[in-house]
């Protein structure tokens, strides 16, 4: 299966344009333990990843009963980007200097489960420690332009989009 650049100034954009709004869409799912993560995945398929329909362990969204767990889930997600070799966007962990707009961050408050993601939506060098400054975008929290150094006491791990098949 070819592999196809990620268009990352898309999903950067759909970030910007649904940061503080729900595409109708798509389930809102703030009240079923968050949105943050059926975000980040809107945002991957606005960047060009195609849907990847394997029962289970796929990732693909056609409405509240039919999902896959991985376009939700934040674990999932994780699992599925950096497992992936079919269709779909796949990725590798990285770390911060290496996350560029339309990568993902995701977060653990315990230090032992993520449960949130955010897009990498600006990518600034000279930031503190001299580490870049990143500005994300979320839901669960929804924000943009959002300085992930503002999450204070928290554990980051971090996903380079690689590209999408």
């Amino acid at each position: 299966m070819p592999i196809k650049e990620y268009d990352r100034s898309k999903a950067v954009a759909y970030a910007h344009q649904w940061a503080f709004s729900r595409n109708p869409a798509y389930y809102d799912f703030s009240s079923l333990g968050g949105d943050c993560t059926n975000f980040i995945s809107q945002c991957l398929r606005a960047g060009g990843a195609p849907m990847n329909y394997t029962p289970t362990t796929g990732w693909f969204y056609n409405s509240l009963s039919s999902r896959a767990p991985a376009w939700t889930g934040v674990e999932q997600l994780y699992r599925f980007l950096t497992q992936n070799k079919n269709a779909g966007p796949f990725a590798h962990p990285a770390v911060q200097e290496e996350i560029r707009p339309g990568d993902i961050i995701q977060l653990s408050f315990d230090g032992v489960r993520f449960s949130h993601s955010l897009l990498a939506v600006e990518v600034n060098e000279g930031g503190s420690y001299g580490r870049p400054e990143i500005l994300v975008a979320t839901h669960s929290d929804d924000s943009d332009y959002r300085p992930l150094d503002s999450w204070i006491g928290v554990t980051r791990r971090y996903l380079h989009i690689a590209g999408v098949r």
